[in-house]
């Protein structure tokens, strides 16, 4: 009984310290002039470490991206973006 408490507390603790991890983010993104654009740009922020998710519209121009703060980091997903010809700016943190 007491190893099953300590247990639920370990994961208590991880699960806590993984959620103050994840972060989104939502990108202002350039150059995005055809309907598979959103495809480049999604797959470029997807090859980053540390990314979870990232959903991409042409009619907007934005990016959602979550990802875990721990493993990279905001600039990192504009670089990404900017690395495959499609330089994007920051809008706002969720």
């Amino acid at each position: 009984m007491k190893s099953l408490a300590i247990l639920l507390g370990a994961l208590a603790i991880t699960a806590g310290a993984h959620a103050a991890t994840d972060r989104s983010v939502i990108l202002q993104v350039s150059n995005m002039t055809c309907a598979t654009c959103p495809i480049a740009v999604r797959m470029s922020l997807e090859k980053v470490p540390g990314v979870e998710s990232a959903k991409v519209d042409f009619k907007t121009k934005l990016a959602v991206v979550r990802f875990d703060s721990a493993k990279t980091t905001q600039e990192a997903l504009m670089k990404a973006t900017a690395d495959a010809g499609f330089p994007s700016t920051l809008k706002r943190v969720q």
